[in-house]
């Protein structure tokens, strides 16, 4: 029984981050798109998307997706910096690799590769922000 009730958790919890992150996907595509049209170079474009939305998730994630249990306490900007390398290592690293690929290798439209990577990063950024970013402990992390 308590193996269904930790799947199931995990199934909302998963669903609560995806909420979360079509908001973040939201934010940083808008700020892609808008600096893309300003003549950014897209790799800027990019980064600074991505500044803007890693905010964005650690305060959601952390106030409604991976809530402290009870007892437990989290030092805010060690989960922030947690936070700020999970993301940096899908949403900044691996995000901008796969766009190279995409936009200058396959010559996909710089519109649509950010939305193609989505399938890969987010599963990835789930697993990251719940098992190591976002982690319960019973004492200060």
């Amino acid at each position: 029984m308590r193996n269904k009730r930790s799947l199931l958790e995990s199934i909302i919890q998963f669903i609560k981050f995806g909420i979360v992150g079509l908001s973040n996907t939201f934010i940083s595509y808008v700020v892609y798109i808008v600096l893309v049209a300003a003549n950014f170079h897209y790799l800027l474009a990019s980064i600074m998307g991505f500044l803007i939305s890693v905010v964005n998730a650690f305060y959601w994630n952390e106030k409604y997706v991976f809530k402290a249990e009870n007892k437990a306490q989290r030092v805010w900007w060690k989960v922030f910096l947690k936070t700020f390398l999970s993301y940096a290592g899908t949403g900044l690293i691996l995000n901008n690799i796969l766009l190279v690929v995409w936009v200058d290798w396959f010559e996909i439209s710089k519109v649509i590769a950010p939305i193609i990577n989505l399938l890969i990063t987010v599963p990835l950024n789930f697993v990251m922000n719940k098992y190591w970013a976002f982690r319960n402990n019973k004492s200060t992390l």
